[in-house]
């Protein structure tokens, strides 16, 4: 008969710059919708307010990738909200970037 092996998966904890870095892209996302929508409501001359906050969620998203990314580095530590936060954090940092490159072209 052979031998039956018994593995079990445990639950490791999530690394804080994980979760920090979905936050920050939870953040950040809120910040263009809302950036979106008032300057849809205002016909493209939103107020310099609108600008200013767009460069601190571009800052935001960058930050964000860089801790999320950090946290992959933690031992023992859950990777999962890591790499979802970082993955989000550089796709909303390419589309800020995208955003600001068309403002200063046009």
């Amino acid at each position: 008969m052979a031998k039956r092996y018994k593995y079990t998966a445990t639950r490791k904890k999530e690394a804080a710059g994980g979760i920090l870095s979905l936050a920050l892209a939870a953040v950040s996302c809120l910040l263009l919708l809302v950036s979106t929508l008032v300057a849809a409501a205002q016909n493209g001359n939103a107020a310099i307010w609108l600008g200013g906050a767009g460069l601190i969620s571009l800052g935001l998203s960058v930050y964000g990738f860089l801790v999320g990314l950090g946290s992959l580095k933690a031992k023992e530590m859950g990777h999962r909200w890591g790499m979802i936060g970082s993955l989000f954090c550089g796709v909303l940092a390419a589309v800020w970037l995208g955003i600001f490159l068309t403002g200063v072209r046009g």
